[in-house]
């Protein structure tokens, strides 16, 4: 299977679905770096759209359960690229390791650091989750020359929503994940229009990761954090007029 096979999945699947997509500053995608890509996170098209906008194939951390079930585990593990992550105990050491082993091949790297909370619930277009820390001790921690962290917020214009299956059906698959435990359907979101908009690519540097250690490593982490927060929230706001 071709590099290529998952950006050529993502863009067969945008046009069976009819999907309008505008895309804005193209022209701040790093070039030969080792990209992490960092993005709010409401649709299962997401993944897709990401690709489908910056023209390259993007390998996706995604949820365990994903990596258990039937037929979806052949989908996205194959035609889409994505590596599943480990259960909930291993599941920090297994992201680690599984995204700095691409990152070192130049292959970039998605991360939707509002976590699972958002595809589960409905939000608003404009509404962005509390970002999860994990990707920011990554790039830190990281032995990877010219890495670069790239914000890209996804802005819906139109859509359809509507519901998929029972969420508890998937405690099935992972019954460490609390949010399947509760009651209700899991939405599906279907964009008709979005704009993707890319934020300025942040750099990580070497004194960003001196400041890596002791005391200082929380501050460093959160101050990464938060600016990838903003600069999404920012753009979001941007695109969804």
């Amino acid at each position: 299977m071709s590099l290529n096979s998952p950006l050529e999945m993502s863009r067969l699947s945008l046009a069976a679905l009819s999907t309008k997509m505008f895309c804005y500053y193209q022209d701040r995608i790093p070039k030969d770096a080792s990209v992490l890509v960092v993005s709010n996170h409401r649709s299962f098209m997401d993944a897709m759209i990401l690709m489908a906008a910056l023209s390259h194939p993007i390998r996706f951390a995604c949820h365990h359960y994903m990596g258990q079930v039937p037929i979806l585990r052949e989908i996205v593990t194959g035609p889409m690229g994505c590596f599943p992550l480990e259960e909930s105990q291993h599941r920090q050491q297994s992201f680690f390791k599984q995204s700095q082993s691409l990152l070192n091949s130049k292959q970039m790297v998605g991360v939707f650091p509002e976590g699972t909370e958002p595809m589960v619930k409905f939000t608003q277009p404009n509404q962005v989750s509390e970002f999860q820390r994990g990707f920011a001790h990554l790039a830190l921690r990281s032995d990877v020359q010219d890495l670069a962290i790239l914000p890209i917020a996804i802005a819906s214009l139109e859509e359809v929503n509507t519901t998929a299956f029972p969420l508890r059906l998937l405690s099935l698959f992972d019954p460490s994940e609390r949010l399947f435990q509760q009651s209700g359907w899991h939405p599906l979101v279907i964009y008709r229009r979005v704009a993707v908009l890319i934020g300025s690519p942040y750099w990580i540097q070497p004194q960003h990761q001196e400041k890596y250690q002791g005391k200082q490593a929380k501050t460093v982490v959160t101050e990464l954090t938060e600016h990838c927060y903003h600069e999404i929230t920012k753009l979001l706001r941007q695109g969804c007029y």
